[in-house]
């Protein structure tokens, strides 16, 4: 199993062959413009993708399937809706499916709780996307997560620690678990994704698992970036547990 960090929650997953393309940002640095209710100018995503956009098209081409968590355009922009092919499986929570087929695609894998695809097991996961107010503005969110054979990865998705997660990662035992950092936060309200304090009770919670922390450094309402969290990780003693990707690393989850 291998996993490819693109860009803030852009992910390629490779299970044995198969992979899956995990909320695709594809647009070029700047195109989505400003976020609102932040307190900058910035343009989002502030980088561009790690590769050129004729390497984007040959991954596009070789790519098995695509997830989607939910429909927050910095995880499924109009570039991804333009570039990706309206026949590819899209695998994703029944409450978006109905939206994804208005865009025009044409195999929606719909995910109530759990299916069984190409030979991995595929479960839909809750979150919660923020607090109060402008968590209930943020609107359902979504993870995932994927089991073949002794095999596991759990994709929280955009949401903060809670007791859900905790439950998630008790059910599941995932062996991996990706989470959303950099504290994004709007000019009112707490964070809406992970702090360094919430990754760090992520590993409390399970020391056996490997903990890899995305979507850093690449929307303007981020407010902690890769060294920030690395600190606070090395501080605490969990670098051997707790992994920041950097955009296009990819890490093979077999040998950790």
């Amino acid at each position: 199993m291998k996993l490819q960090l693109w860009r803030n929650a852009t992910l390629l997953l490779n299970i044995e062959g198969t992979t899956i393309l995990i909320d695709p940002m594809l647009g070029e640095k700047g195109s989505l413009g400003k976020f609102p209710m932040t307190d900058n100018e910035l343009l989002n995503p502030l980088v561009d993708l790690p590769f050129s956009r004729e390497e984007l098209m040959e991954k596009l081409k070789k790519t098995d399937a695509v997830a989607i968590t939910h429909l927050h355009p910095d995880h499924w922009d109009a570039e991804a809706i333009q570039l990706i092919d309206k026949k590819i499986p899209i695998l994703c929570p029944e409450s978006i499916s109905d939206q994804i087929a208005q865009q025009g695609f044409q195999n929606i894998i719909s995910i109530n709780d759990y299916i069984r695809w190409e030979n991995i097991d595929v479960s839909i996961t809750k979150g919660q996307h923020g607090t109060g107010e402008i968590g209930e503005k943020m609107g359902t969110v979504n993870g995932f997560v994927f089991k073949k054979e002794n095999q596991s990865v759990y994709i929280v998705g955009d949401s903060i620690w809670y007791d859900g997660i905790a439950t998630e990662i008790n059910k599941h035992d995932p062996q991996h678990i990706v989470v959303a950092g950099g504290a994004a936060t709007f000019s009112v309200g707490d964070p809406i994704i992970m702090t360094s304090e919430d990754i760090l009770k992520v590993c409390e919670h399970t020391p056996k698992a490997k903990v890899w922390v995305t979507h850093l450094e690449a929307v303007s309402h981020c407010k902690e970036n890769r060294e920030y969290i690395e600190h606070k990780i090395n501080k605490k003693g969990y670098e051997s547990q707790c992994f920041i990707l950097k955009d296009g690393e990819e890490a093979d989850l077999s040998f950790h």
